[in-house]
């Protein structure tokens, strides 16, 4: 929940992070974020939704959110869908990937949005719209420290993937350099987008 209330404006760009919630909840907060990322989507500033964030960028753009088939908790792999091989950032990726995940909740596609990749669980895990706005389900921004937090906080959530937060961060820790470096190429593609007026 914003502290401080949400920015009069966006800036040059918006970064959307996850939480516990839901989408769904009735909180006035949450019906007031969604207004202001459509606006910004709207405005044609580079947007990135991550997990909570790419749900309430797909609400947002009119696509629905909801439970997903189980809870998606670790390493995970994907596959680059069809449509997300000719993307400049997803493209450059191998055709199936690990990433960190920590969510049980999944969107739809939004209406004029481009599916960019699923795994077994979830058909779509990554959509773009336009050049300058991606939602990800998943994180490449995360560090130890950041799973071990998780681990603490939402403890609930590691017992029924029936895991430990030990083997969590030995799963994940070989893999953090490779997300952080994707994280910095899907950056870079937003700032180009931006910069080219794409």
């Amino acid at each position: 929940m914003p502290q401080a209330g949400l920015p009069k404006e966006a800036g040059d760009f918006l970064l959307v992070m996850g939480g516990p919630m839901s989408v769904n909840d009735p909180d006035a907060w949450i019906k007031e974020e969604i207004a202001f990322i459509k606006q910004v989507v709207q405005a044609g500033t580079p947007v990135l939704g991550v997990c909570l964030g790419a749900q309430l960028m797909a609400r947002a753009l009119g696509a629905s959110v909801r439970p997903g088939r189980g809870l998606e908790l670790g390493m995970t792999k994907l596959r680059v869908r069809a449509e997300g091989k000719s993307d400049p950032w997803i493209g450059s990726l191998p055709d199936s990937f690990d990433v960190f995940e920590w969510h049980g909740e999944v969107f739809e596609l939004p209406a004029g949005a481009v599916p960019l990749a699923s795994s077994e669980l979830c058909p779509l895990q990554a959509f773009c719209f336009g050049s300058k706005a991606y939602g990800l389900l998943f994180h490449l921004e995360i560090e130890r420290t950041g799973i071990e937090a998780l681990c603490r906080e939402c403890a609930q959530d590691v017992r029924c993937a029936k895991t430990d937060a030990a083997s969590l961060v030995k799963q994940a820790e070989p893999h953090l350099p490779r997300l952080h470096e994707w994280a910095d190429r899907l950056i870079a593609c937003l700032a180009d987008s931006s910069a080219s007026g794409r």
